[in-house]
């Protein structure tokens, strides 16, 4: 197991607060150093802020280009590797409209946009204003990588760790571990004679790494001003077979991720994940980003796994849809009705989901990817079983719904 990110949240403040930043460097070069030594390789440090609309005075291009390369910069000096400046908000509609050109002027800052509303609803519009920044973006380098750094936040609270998705309220500093530990699911079913007692194993290994983590992040409490806000054990993979979570899956006997089975294994594996007792932050479920799993990777290729597949075990578990290929002349309309039915799924079942959605250029469905990145393992483009929806659901609306009684 590794620890993927060591995510500081912060309000920069505009103009930014160089004290605040100052103290946040210092602490993410010696929380490296003391997860380092208590055996985690961290492989990146991230600081993430509250909401930039919530930032700047007005949503000016002009004046977040200059707030996102003013962190990215400051950022990288002090030693973190990555920036989220959280989600465009539905309040806000103009703060959807300039994410392309953040991303265009910026290597390392990532950025979201929220598609519901508390209390339950759905904003039409934001949907569609999503599915319009993922289409452009698509556009600004010729393999679409530029999304990678983009996501569609349903019913997603603030403190995950992970990116796109992480985003802070309040004026707290705050800091949270996002893990890589996928492995932890495949070794469990490994030579364990029964199904539960491979789920225990998974249990009482998740519970050591915690308790390990926690007596590290305490001890950085008593030094800092930070409030530790707890570990996204979102069992996510790496692009190798003993670090894939679809080899966890089928561990369990499934014959290969995306046949019937599949969500059997999904909800088992989310279900022991659940009965871990550890400090909790972020999602907490399982991972299923299509790019950056080689099996995952692999039964898409083959057209073993869909779209549906996906947001059918998110049911049950997972964080959504993320790093899927899409067709480069996937559309706005066929984009929209993709994270329409995203957006519905987290409000109605009450759980946080995103959607980072990949269209590359010139690739149709079918097509292999040919991505050169250390963290995806490439595969072959999606289908979108999409038309243009019509009528009411082409509305700019916020509807509602109750989440589903237990």
């Amino acid at each position: 197991m590794k620890i993927r990110s060591i995510t500081c949240f912060v309000n920069p403040r505009w103009p930014l607060d160089e004290s605040i930043l100052a103290l946040a460097g210092e602490f993410i070069t010696n929380a490296t150093s003391e997860f380092t030594s208590a055996g985690y390789e961290v492989q990146t440090t991230r600081i993430a802020t509250i909401p930039y609309p919530h930032l700047l005075p007005s949503v000016d291009i002009d004046l977040l280009l200059e707030l996102a390369r003013s962190l990215e910069s400051a950022a990288m000096s002090l030693g973190f590797d990555y920036v989220s400046l959280g989600p465009g908000l539905p309040e806000f509609p103009r703060s959807y409209s300039v994410i392309p050109s953040v991303l265009a002027s910026t290597c390392d800052v990532f950025l979201a946009g929220l598609i519901t509303t508390p209390g339950g609803g759905v904003s039409m519009s934001a949907v569609r204003l999503c599915a319009e920044v993922i289409h452009q973006t698509a556009t600004l380098s010729p393999d679409g990588f530029a999304n990678l750094r983009f996501a569609a936040l349903a019913n997603v609270p603030p403190g995950a760790p992970f990116f796109p998705a992480a985003y802070h309220l309040g004026d707290d500093l705050t800091f949270a571990i996002a893990t890589e530990a996928a492995d932890l699911a495949v070794n469990a079913f490994d030579n364990t004679p029964s199904l539960e007692s491979g789920r225990q194993v998974l249990i009482n290994s998740i519970e050591m790494h915690a308790g390990k983590l926690n007596r590290v992040a305490n001890r950085l409490t008593s030094h800092y001003p930070l409030t530790f806000s707890g570990i996204d054990f979102t069992l996510a993979p790496f692009p190798q077979e003993a670090l894939s979570f679809g080899t966890a899956m089928e561990r369990l006997g499934l014959p290969a991720v995306g046949l019937h089975g599949s969500l059997a294994a999904a909800a088992i594996l989310t279900d022991t994940l659940d009965r871990a007792r550890y400090q909790r932050t972020g999602f907490n479920g399982l991972m299923l980003p299509v790019l950056e799993d080689t099996i995952l990777a692999k039964q898409a290729a083959e057209g073993k796994l869909s779209i549906k597949d996906l947001l059918l075990y998110s049911t049950v578990c997972g964080t959504g849809l993320d790093t899927v290929p899409l067709p480069g002349e996937a559309t706005v309309e066929q984009i929209y009705a993709i994270l329409l039915d995203l957006a519905v799924l987290s409000q109605r079942l009450d759980k946080p989901l995103t959607a980072r959605l990949m269209p590359i250029p010139g690739k149709k469905a079918g097509d292999l990817t040919s991505f050169d990145f250390a963290y995806f393992a490439n595969s072959r483009v999606l289908n979108i079983e999409a038309e243009p929806l019509g009528d009411k659901l082409a509305g700019g609306e916020t509807f509602f719904l109750k989440k589903l009684q237990k």
